[in-house]
Formats: structure tokens, C-alpha cells, sequence
């Protein structure tokens, strides 16, 4: 029988003319149109003096002149400044208006995501007035009410009707970042909170947050929003248009005209991947109104610009053993090594740090932690205190640590967004950076194919010296051969069942 060919899905039209923003260039602060002083001061406090071009694009189609008319669909490699891409323009935009509700919502998949994306927010969000709030369930549901919900001053002696006080309550923040999960819960059960102002929905990392239906969140929001015909833009189109140019020029960024007589829709939507969906009924669940699709470059997968990837070839029951001499040539370099489980990551980071003496610092990064333990050790990590984060792909997307210099797929990753999303842990804002991904005989092919759709269509082979394998077998007999101690703990006798087919092969 041949074989059964794949049906394709039909790519929407507005998909097939992407804006191109690689065609814009790195923009120094003081020259960005219409940038509020204090936000130019707030990021110049951060470190930045310049906008990357997919900040540059998105201001353009923002507070430039596209004006948010459109719902802006951003396709874009990790590392490239995303997250500052829509905090800017949307932070801008809230704080030409005193008014206090919320009015934009970030919704991100997991918990430290959403408090990544928070920090930015508040780096810039205070400079000009604005406050930002936290929903991710880090803290109690009446912690968070107390930081989101502002409630009225009740007079001593002077009675009130519950109902009353609930329709004065008021919210505290302007911005919230959030997880689907909590978000709902502030929905379903929280006095005061309200959507009905919302300007702004950020979706950040789409893909994830489309394919999982998250207590239907998504349907929930666009529900609760309703149509504004005011104008939220202080900004004439004559004031715009002589800022950033020609007719022309507007043009070339893609914007449509069209609309005159017409407010733009009440809630703008930006929505975020470095390997967005073009799936069609994915994209309706969003409701998005006249999408402008902006890419960098016209690939659909795209790894960092300044990423060098690496196969590394060994036999599959001494992975450990590469793995291991690949950590000591690294030496102190920030590493984060990916596996495809969370009991993965478990076993081969006690097992690694069983090793004897590595003289590198190794932690265990998943979601079998806790969050106050993921937190802790992503400190350590981010402080140079720890040099290799075991992990699980839940610090795959999104997670930003400077500093990291390589990344090792211990397993190899089952489809090229799993590699983007991981190898981009590194060669983040310019930065150079390795990907290294250990192979078994029978995955070479398969790898290679894979990285085709990334337009990679050769990795070089890294090699170990034997020489660096042979000095390690010694202290990795020690490491398994531990497991048979009754006084270890109950984890590592484990791990014996997992690795025991390794001591066949080490010398007697």
C-alpha cells in the first residue's frame, strides 16, 4: 500500500503577504517617534538604548501609523524582543488616559512565563502612572483580590448594603498579566472584576494557549468585551502620517486604509509565537479583525540568527557518559539541558549530580517542583550560582535567562517547534549562542529532516575525545553502582531500574 499523503491546511490569504520585519533596522530611543520621555528614561534604566526591529515594526502598526487598526499576529524568533514589542505601544497607549480600570490583559501559559513578562511591564508601567497586576496563583485567591481589587472606605457608625459596596469596587490596576486559570477564577468568582474596559488582549505564545482549552478562557474574554465607539488614540492621522512619512511609507509597513468613518474594533489583540499556528480554525478561535501578519523574513521556522547547532552521535546507553564529558568542555558556561519528561529530568539530574566531582553546580528545573522551588533555582540560576538547569520542557517557551550560552537536547526533540522553542533558550537579542542535540544511530536521519523545515540543512558533528568518555567510566560505575546501597535514598535505587543496563558495559 503507498503511502497516505497528509492533507494539507489551506493557508489563510492574510498569511500569504506577511510584513517582513527583518526590512527594519535596530532604532536608537531618542528616535523613535512619539516615545514618551518617561518611557525612553524607564528603558534607558533597563539597559536599552535601542529598539530591536520587531519593536521597531510593532510601534509602527501601533502608536505609529498604523494606529492598532488592525490585530497585529507576530511571528518572530525567540530572543527577539517580543514581550517589549507589546508592552511599549500598549503601555504608551494606556497612559494618555487617566482612568483607572483594567484595560489590557496578558494571558500567558505558565506561571513563570507570567511573571517574566510581569517584570518587564513594571519596569516601565510606573514611569508614566501605571499600575500592573499578577494572576497566576502564586499566592492565595484573597491575596490577589487585595492587590487587584481596590474596595471603598467604609465610615465608622454608617451602615451599607453589601450590594452597594460591591458596585463601588474598583480595580487597582491597569495592566494584568495573567494564566488562564486564575484569570477564570477572578472571573467566576471575584466582586469587581470586570473586563468590560478592556482595551487590549495580549496572547502570548498562541500556540500553546490555542491547543489547550484552559476552562474555555478564550471564548469567556471575548464575551465579556463589548464594542467602544470612542476613540482611545490622542493622535490625529495628519500628526502620524507627518512623523513617519509618506503614504508610501505607511504602505510598505503593510497597513490597509480604508476605514475612515470607522472606529477600530474596542479590543485590540496581538497575538505571539515564534512558531505561530496557520492553522485556520485555530486562528478563528481569536476573532481577529482585519490580521496583519508580521514575520521576520518569509521562513515559517526560523532559529536565532547567531544559533550554532550541533549533532553529537553516541551509542544510547552511554548518553550519560557524552552528556557528562560534553558539561566539563563547556566548563562554567550557563547550560540548560532539555529532556522529554519531567521524570526524565528527574532521573538524569540525580544521577548527574552522583558523578563525582564535576565541579559544576546542577539543578533540576520541571514541573514535578514546586513553584517557590522552581523559583529558587531559577534565581540561583540567573545569579550564576547554578550552571546547568536540568529540564523539562516546561522552561521551553518563552523563558528568558541572559547569559546562557548553550543549550543540549539530551532527548532529541520530536518536531522542529520543540527545537526552535528550546534551542531559542539561547542566541537571545543578538547574542551568540550553541544548541546541542545527543543522537542515537537511528534518530541521524530523522534529525536532519526535521531541521530541513528550519531551512538548516546541515549540522555539523561535534565529537567527544575517547580519551574524555574512558576517564569518566569510573566514577559512572560509582554514580549506578550506588543505587544497591540500602542507605540511598529511594529515588536513586530507582534509578538503577532505568540505568541498569549500563553496567553490562562498564570495565570489572
Amino acid at each position: 500500500m503507498g503511502e497516505v499523503k497528509k492533507k494539507s491546511i489551506p493557508i489563510l490569504p492574510w498569511m500569504r503577504s506577511p510584513i517582513d520585519v527583518s526590512l527594519c533596522e535596530n532604532c536608537p530611543l531618542n528616535l523613535v517617534p512619539c516615545l514618551d520621555p518617561r518611557l525612553e528614561a524607564a528603558l534607558e534604566n533597563m539597559g536599552i538604548s535601542s529598539l530591536f526591529p520587531v519593536q521597531v515594526a510593532v510601534w509602527q502598526e501601533t502608536v505609529g501609523p498604523g494606529a492598532f487598526e488592525r490585530d497585529l499576529c507576530i511571528n518572530s524568533p525567540t530572543g527577539s524582543g517580543k514581550t517589549l514589542s507589546y508592552a511599549l505601544p500598549i503601555v504608551q497607549m494606556l497612559s494618555t488616559r487617566a482612568v483607572k480600570c483594567l484595560r489590557a490583559l496578558v494571558v500567558l501559559p505558565t506561571r513563570d512565563l507570567a511573571l517574566q513578562v510581569k517584570e518587564v511591564f513594571a519596569a516601565i508601567a510606573p514611569a508614566v502612572g501605571l499600575t500592573v497586576g499578577l494572576a497566576v496563583g502564586q499566592s492565595s485567591i484573597a491575596d490577589e483580590i487585595s492587590e487587584l481589587i481596590k474596595r471603598p472606605k467604609v465610615e465608622a457608625g454608617i451602615c451599607y448594603d453589601p450590594d452597594d459596596i460591591a458596585y463601588e469596587l474598583q480595580s487597582s490596576v491597569d495592566i494584568l498579566v495573567a494564566t488562564p486559570g486564575r484569570l477564570m477564577d477572578h472571573i467566576n468568582s471575584t466582586k469587581g472584576f470586570t473586563l468590560e474596559h478592556l482595551c487590549y488582549l495580549v496572547v502570548d505564545e498562541t500556540d500553546r494557549l490555542l491547543r489547550e482549552a484552559y476552562q474555555s478562557w478564550l471564548p469567556t474574554v471575548l464575551q465579556l468585551t463589548q464594542s467602544n465607539d470612542e476613540s482611545l488614540f490622542p493622535y490625529p492621522n495628519s500628526f502620524l502620517s507627518s512623523t513617519f512619512g509618506s503614504l508610501k511609507t505607511m504602505r510598505k509597513f503593510g497597513v490597509e486604509r480604508g476605514f475612515k468613518g470607522k472606529s477600530h474594533p474596542r479590543l485590540v489583540k496581538m497575538v505571539l509565537s515564534a512558531t505561530l499556528t496557520q492553522d485556520p480554525s485555530k486562528l478563528a478561535q481569536l476573532s481577529l479583525h482585519h490580521p496583519l501578519l508580521m514575520t521576520m523574513g518569509k521562513k515559517r521556522y526560523q532559529l536565532p540568527e547567531k544559533l550554532e547547532s550541533f549533532k553529537l552521535v553516541c551509542e544510547s546507553k552511554l548518553r550519560p557518559m557524552y552528556l557528562v564529558a560534553l558539561l566539563q568542555e563547556l566548563g562554567e558556561e550557563k547550560c540548560i539541558v532539555f529532556t522529554s519528561s519531567t521524570e526524565s529530568t528527574h532521573r538524569l539530574c540525580t544521577l548527574l549530580n552522583h558523578f563525582g566531582d564535576l565541579s559544576i553546580r546542577i539543578k533540576e528545573y520541571s514541573g514535578l517542583q514546586r513553584q517557590s522551588i522552581r523559583s529558587k533555582t531559577l534565581k540561583a540560576f540567573r545569579d550564576g550560582k547554578v550552571q546547568v538547569l536540568v529540564s523539562s520542557d516546561a522552561m521551553t517557551r518563552g523563558m528568558d535567562v541572559e547569559g546562557v550560552r548553550n543549550v543540549i537536547n539530551y532527548d532529541m526533540p520530536p518536531y522542529i517547534k520543540t527545537y526552535i522553542h528550546r534551542a531559542g533558550r539561547t542566541a537571545r537579542a543578538g547574542q551568540a549562542g550553541r544548541c546541542f542535540t545527543l543522537l542515537r544511530n537511528h534518530e541521524v536521519k530523522r534529525f536532519k529532516k526535521m531541521l530541513q523545515k528550519a531551512d538548516n540543512d546541515s549540522v555539523p558533528e561535534y565529537s567527544v575525545p575517547s580519551s574524555s568518555l574512558e576517564s569518566l567510566r569510573a566514577a559512572y560505575k560509582s554514580a549506578v553502582e550506588s543505587a544497591a546501597n540500602p542507605n540511598i535514598s529511594t529515588t536513586l535505587r530507582h534509578l538503577w531500574g532505568s540505568f541498569a543496563a549500563f553496567h553490562s558495559l562498564l570495565p570489572s
